[in-house]
């Protein structure tokens, strides 16, 4: 891949334009957006590698967006959230964000969450070397292809979500702590990662499990975390 192109979609002129610069300097094309509607016309246009995607905006707002394009698009979206807009980022991470970045922004911490996200999607799908398929009564998971099918049914996941499903059905029966879980997927310390995991997780069960309160394959361990039940 020559480069990779990210979608920078707020509505303030200047928070586009700085952000181009970090990420231009990191050899990173940006394409730009003011609003929600804006940017499904850009990725109906450019081939976009991932979205950093403000909340608050006029016309079509980034929760709107992100539920918009998760119809169709699997491609990272990173929320751009000031610190008033926690229920906005929450509900956004729930319709399949992927991560959130809090205004204002460490111009390091945003270059570092991008490429993260970047590196991961880039890698997602192409998976070298042939692996075993993974079953669990009823839950299966391919490494090559990357797919995960419950009950012979194709899951449509987010690449953070499947991620989430490899480390727990290659371990099952281990117990991951939150901490764990979000070190190994998102490769950053897992500092004050509650809430984004239970997030990704919650999704995660509603794809998966008939009931998800009464969940049958991921359980809590309480006071330690996750596990994949064998």
């Amino acid at each position: 891949m020559d480069t990779y192109r990210v979608l920078v979609v707020d509505d303030e002129i200047e928070i586009r334009d700085v952000i181009e610069i970090y990420l231009k300097n990191e050899g990173i094309t940006v394409i730009k957006a003011k609003d929600g509607l804006e940017a499904i016309e850009k990725l109906n246009e450019y081939d976009i590698h991932l979205i950093l995607l403000d909340v608050m905006m006029p016309r079509m707002d980034g929760i709107a967006a992100t539920f918009k394009i998760r119809e169709k698009k699997d491609i990272p979206i990173i929320i751009l959230s000031a610190k008033s807009e926690d229920t906005d980022k929450i509900l956004g991470l729930q319709i399949g964000a992927d991560d959130y970045i809090t205004k204002p922004f460490n111009p390091l911490e945003l270059i570092a969450r991008v490429k993260s996200q970047l590196r991961r999607y880039v890698k997602f799908g192409s998976y070298e070397g042939a692996r075993k398929v993974i079953e669990l009564d009823g839950l299966t998971l391919d490494p090559v292809a990357k797919e995960v099918t419950v009950d012979g049914e194709l899951v449509k996941f987010t690449p953070i979500e499947y991620r989430i499903v490899e480390l727990l059905m290659k371990n099952a029966g281990r117990v991951f702590s939150i901490s764990e879980i979000y070190e190994r997927v998102w490769k950053e310390p897992g500092f004050n990662a509650e809430n984004t995991v239970a997030v990704h997780i919650r999704k995660i069960r509603e794809k998966i499990e008939i009931d998800p309160k009464n969940p049958r394959y991921i359980k809590v361990v309480w006071g330690i975390g996750y596990k994949m039940e064998r």
